[in-house]
C-alpha cells in the first residue's frame, strides 16, 4: 500500500507537473486561436474515444482485480476485455472519419481531426485499467515520466511560432499514445493474450452502463469545448481552454487515492464488510475535502496570478472564466468519490447512469442558453451547475440505498482555515513583488496557515497521522 501510494503520488504529481511546465510555452508561442484550433481537435475525439472505449477502463479495473488469483482466468478476461475494445475501436473510427468528412464545420481545419483520429485507433491500446486492477502503480509512474519527459523536450525544440500548432497537436497526439506503447512492454510477463475458450458476450451487459454514464459524462466533460467552438469562435475556446487547464491542474493529486483504493474498494464491496467499507469511506472523504477545498480558494484568490503567469498576458481575458470554474476541483473530487469510490464498487451503475444522463441534458441545454451569449464564461457556468446537479444526484442515490455517514463539518472547518488567505494574499499584493513570488510566496504562507490550524486548532487526526509518519512513507523497504 506504502508503495503504490508512492508510485501513484510520483504519477499524478507528473500529470500535474506537464501542463505547468507545457501550457505556459504553447499558450505563448501559438497564443488563444492556435490553442483554441488544437485543443477543440483533441477534445472531439477524445469524445470518440470515449466511446471506443466502452467503459473498459472502469469495468476492467473491477474484473482485474476480481482475478488476479488467477492467471489462466486473469489472462482470459484480458483477453476478452481487449477484443471487444479493439472492435469498438475500428467501428467508432469508422463514425468519426465520417462526421468530419461530411460536415462542413470540419474542413476549415481538417488535417487537424484527420491526425487526431489515431486516438480513437489507437484507443485499444489503453490499458492502465490492467495495471489499476493489479494495484501495480509502479510501471504508470514510470511511463508517465518518462513520455512526458520527452513530450516537453519535442515541445521546446519544434514548436517555434504560431504556424507550429500541427506540431503541438502531434506532440500531444505523442504523449498519450506514447503512455500506451510503454503498456504493452512490461505486458509480457504480467499476462498473455489468448484465443481460446474466450467470450465476449457475458461482458456486455455490465459494460452497457458504464459505457451509457461514460458518455453521459463526457458531454460535460469534453465535450463542454466541443459546444463552445461550435456556438461561439476559436478565441472563446482558447480561452476557456486556458482557464479549465489551470483549474483542472491539481485534480489528478486529489483524484489519486481514489484510483489506487478503488480496487479495494471493490473487494471490500464484495466482501459486505460494512465496517471496513466505512472505514475506507472516511479516510478518501477525508483526502479530498481536506486537499481540494484550499485549492478551491487559492485558485479563485490567485486567479489573475495563475493566468498571466501560465498562459501570458494575451489570455487575461481569461480571469474571470477561471474564477467561475475554481469550485470545480471540490464539486469534481467529490463526485469522483461518489461515483467510482460508492456507487460503482456497491453496484449501482445503473444509478450512476441515470445521474450522468441528467446532467447531460442540463449541460447541452445550458451550453445552448448560455454560451452565445457569454462565451467561454456562459460554458463555465454551464459546466459548475453540471458539475453540481451531478453529484447532488449521485449523494441522493446514496442516500437511498445506504447509510454511509461523511463528516461535512469538516468542509466547514476547511473553509474556516481558508478564511486566512484573504489576507495573506491581499499583504503580499501591497509589497508588489513579481508574479512568480506572489504565487509561491501566497501559496507558501496559505498552505502553512491552512495545515497549521487543522494541526494544532481542530487537531485533525488524518493531518496529525500524515505528517508523524511522513519520513516512514518516503522510506521504501
Amino acid at each position: 500500500m506504502k508503495k503504490n501510494y508512492i508510485y501513484n503520488l510520483v504519477s499524478s504529481l507528473t500529470n500535474i507537473l506537464f501542463p505547468i511546465v507545457s501550457f505556459p510555452y504553447a499558450s505563448r508561442v501559438l497564443g488563444p486561436i492556435g490553442i483554441g484550433k488544437v485543443q477543440l481537435a483533441i477534445s472531439f475525439a477524445q469524445y470518440f474515444g470515449l466511446i471506443a472505449a466502452f467503459g473498459i477502463n472502469i469495468y476492467g479495473i473491477q474484473m482485474v482485480a476480481k482475478h488476479r488469483s488467477n492467471p489462466e482466468q486473469l489472462s482470459r478476461v484480458f483477453s476478452e476485455l481487449l477484443s471487444i475494445n479493439f472492435l469498438s475501436c475500428v467501428v467508432v473510427l469508422m463514425a468519426y472519419l465520417g462526421v468530419i468528412q461530411y460536415f462542413n464545420f470540419f474542413h476549415s481545419n481538417y488535417i487537424l481531426y484527420g491526425y487526431s483520429s489515431i486516438i480513437v485507433i489507437m484507443g485499444f491500446t489503453t490499458i492502465d485499467w490492467f495495471y489499476s486492477g493489479l494495484e501495480e502503480f509502479k510501471i504508470i509512474a514510470i511511463r508517465s515520466v518518462v513520455i512526458k519527459i520527452v513530450a516537453l523536450f519535442l515541445l521546446y525544440m519544434f514548436v517555434k511560432d504560431a504556424s507550429d500548432f500541427i506540431t503541438y497537436l502531434w506532440i500531444i497526439l505523442f504523449s498519450m499514445i506514447g503512455n500506451n506503447v510503454i503498456n504493452f512492454l512490461f505486458l509480457k510477463n504480467k499476462t498473455t493474450f489468448v484465443f481460446k475458450s474466450i467470450s465476449l458476450k457475458k461482458h456486455f451487459k455490465p459494460l452497457l452502463f458504464i459505457f451509457g454514464t461514460t458518455i453521459a459524462a463526457s458531454m460535460y466533460t469534453y465535450l463542454d469545448t466541443m459546444l463552445l467552438g461550435l456556438l461561439t469562435n476559436e478565441m472563446a475556446v482558447g480561452l476557456y481552454t486556458a482557464a479549465i487547464k489551470l483549474t483542472k491542474i491539481a485534480l489528478p493529486f486529489i483524484t489519486s487515492l481514489g484510483l489506487l483504493m478503488m480496487p479495494k474498494f471493490s473487494i471490500e464491496a464484495t466482501n459486505k464488510d460494512s465496517a471496513v467499507f466505512q472505514k475506507m469511506i472516511n479516510q478518501s472523504w477525508h483526502y479530498i475535502v481536506i486537499l481540494s477545498v484550499p485549492i478551491v480558494v487559492g485558485l479563485y484568490l490567485l486567479s489573475n496570478e495563475f493566468v498571466i503567469l501560465f498562459s501570458g498576458l494575451q489570455f487575461k481575458e481569461a480571469v474571470p472564466t477561471m474564477q467561475i470554474l475554481s469550485i470545480l476541483p471540490l464539486l469534481i473530487g467529490l463526485g469522483y468519490f461518489f461515483a467510482f469510490q460508492v456507487l460503482i464498487p456497491m453496484g449501482k451503475n445503473k444509478e450512476m447512469f441515470y445521474a450522468v444522463i441528467i446532467g447531460m441534458c442540463f449541460s447541452v441545454l445550458l451550453n445552448f442558453l448560455l454560451a452565445p451569449v457569454m462565451k467561454e464564461k456562459g460554458t463555465a457556468i454551464a459546466s459548475v451547475l453540471t458539475e453540481l446537479i451531478v453529484t447532488g444526484i449521485y449523494l441522493f442515490y446514496i442516500k437511498k440505498h445506504f447509510n454511509y455517514k461523511y463528516d461535512w463539518l469538516l468542509i466547514i472547518k476547511s473553509l474556516f482555515a481558508c478564511v486566512f488567505f484573504i489576507p495573506i494574499i491581499w499583504l503580499i499584493h501591497l509589497i508588489q513583488l513579481n508574479t512568480i513570488f506572489t504565487l509561491l510566496l501566497s501559496i507558501g504562507l496559505s498552505s502553512i496557515t491552512y495545515f497549521s490550524i487543522h494541526f494544532f486548532i481542530f487537531k485533525d487526526t488524518f493531518i496529525r497521522r500524515y505528517f508523524l509518519s511522513l519520513t516512514n512513507v518516503f522510506n521504501i523497504k
